[in-house]
């Protein structure tokens, strides 16, 4: 087993890796429907645990349910370090659409579709979705994340977090019951959340960005590629590395179908950038 890069981090009382795996693109396109290559999806979950990710990251809503019963049957039984953090908040509609379901009965019902797709009888971390497809939106969070704490109350998760959340709805949030992690979409394109992040660093709370890469359009930068050349890596790699060096909360949960894409990502993240190299990459976002 490989050293991971960037060590560990508690989300409350679980110690994770801070690089982890997110499972989204193990489904179909446009993450509908089961991927064109089953073996090789339980492979690259297979292989992440190997190489020692303790932190999985992801949704029923993914497929429908297709990443969580992959993660059932590549990893069940769990190893006791691995966590499983998923989002509950939104559905998939017939039309590809992800579409709110943030009332009581809709995230009573979430929870209880990834216990059993994931084999559980504990969610460790579930994040509440917010806002839409689109972004964060600017709307009351109170009566959802009530519901998932009365669910926490029951013994039924162990951590709570949010997800596309603006910062006045993470207060919000934490008025209400803990939580240990916020996920935000954060690259070093779009850094609106710098602030938040240092906000959460000094409390202690996990910072972890969706689309750390761009997502569906991934970063381009020529920036980004000349770092990248002076350092003989690719842009991907100092992306990753970049958001590792950002704060010690933040956490990193890149997708990918391919084994050989993820052991590129878990070496790239492990680049040592210098100040001159992320004084030239803190340009590009700002």
């Amino acid at each position: 087993m490989t050293e991971l890069p960037g060590g560990t981090w508690m989300l409350g009382d679980l110690s994770v890796t801070r690089f982890g795996y997110g499972a989204m693109q193990l489904a179909g396109p446009w993450v509908l429907g089961p991927p064109a290559d089953h073996a090789g999806a339980l492979a690259v979950l297979r292989t992440a645990v190997e190489l020692g990710v303790t932190h999985i990251d992801t949704s029923d809503a993914y497929g429908p349910s297709v990443t969580n019963e992959l993660i059932r049957e590549a990893l069940h039984p769990y190893p006791a370090s691995l966590h499983v953090v998923t989002k509950v908040g939104a559905r998939r509609d017939a039309q590809g659409g992800w579409p709110t379901a943030r009332d009581p009965e809709s995230l009573r019902r979430q929870v209880r579709e990834n216990l059993d797709h994931l084999g559980l009888d504990v969610l460790d971390v579930v994040n509440l979705r917010l806002g839409d497809a689109e972004g964060p939106v600017a709307e009351p969070v109170a009566a959802a994340f009530e519901t998932l704490a009365e669910l926490r109350g029951q013994g039924l998760i162990r951590h709570l977090g949010v997800s596309n959340a603006t910062p006045e709805q993470v207060a919000e949030a934490r008025a209400i019951a803990p939580i240990v992690c916020v996920q935000n979409m954060y690259n070093l394109a779009h850094r609106h959340d710098d602030d938040l992040i240092d906000a959460l660093a000094a409390d202690g709370i996990a910072y972890v960005p969706f689309f750390p890469l761009g997502g569906f359009s991934p970063l381009q930068s020529e920036a980004l590629s000349a770092v990248a050349a002076r350092l003989g890596s690719t842009p991907m790699s100092v992306a990753l590395a970049w958001l590792l060096q950002r704060s010690p909360n933040v956490l990193l949960i890149p997708g990918t179908s391919s084994v050989a894409h993820l052991r590129e990502n878990a070496a790239g993240a492990g680049l040592v950038l210098s100040a001159d190299d992320v004084a030239e990459l803190d340009k590009i976002g700002r």
